[in-house]
């Protein structure tokens, strides 16, 4: 095996205390919920430093370059008409979801671990797997479709794509301005 690819979007806790093990709002693979930390809408535990953690562990571990192939928030986006009458979303949320990942990232680079590469998941709203829903947005990119399936299946920029434009522009430098 030439490197480790995993996706990651939450932290699972667990329990010993059998009247505590009520499984978190959300969690796909079972665990309880850190009171710690914040929860998306979907109830998934919001956990940058996790991502590190990980990072550092599969790096200790298997001494494999990693690769992060899915990393995002799903959330309800509204749309929008901006100053300019162009359609599209304020997602501030998804932005600091995502920089405060790949700040993670970068602290786990700096402690050692070697990463081939990030991508986020999706660069334009689909339907979600672990929902079916499209109300569940993901992307750069507002996709005009409902989860009754309405909608012109137009596509609008959200400004999470030109926050994450300018990510990649600057190298990432952009995340400490």
């Amino acid at each position: 095996m030439d490197f480790i690819s995993f996706s990651y979007y939450m932290s699972i806790c667990a329990t010993a205390d059998p009247s505590k093990q009520v499984r978190g709002k959300g969690n796909l693979l079972g665990g309880v919920p850190n009171p710690t930390l914040k929860a998306s809408e979907w109830g998934w535990q919001i956990d940058p430093k996790g991502l590190r953690y990980v990072l550092n562990t599969l790096w200790d571990k298997y001494q494999k370059p990693l690769f992060i192939v899915e990393n995002g928030l799903g959330a309800v986006d509204r749309l929008i008409e901006d100053e300019n009458g162009n359609k599209t979303v304020e997602d501030d949320y998804r932005i600091e979801y995502l920089r405060d990942h790949l700040l993670q990232l970068e602290e786990a680079i700096d402690d050692g671990v070697q990463v081939l590469g990030y991508t986020t998941w999706g660069c334009i709203d689909l339907v979600s797997a672990s929902t079916a829903q499209l109300s569940k947005r993901y992307g750069f990119i507002y996709v005009d479709r409902n989860d009754d399936g309405s909608g012109t299946l137009e596509r609008y920029r959200k400004k999470s794509f030109y926050w994450y434009k300018n990510v990649i522009a600057t190298n990432g430098e952009s995340l400490h301005q």
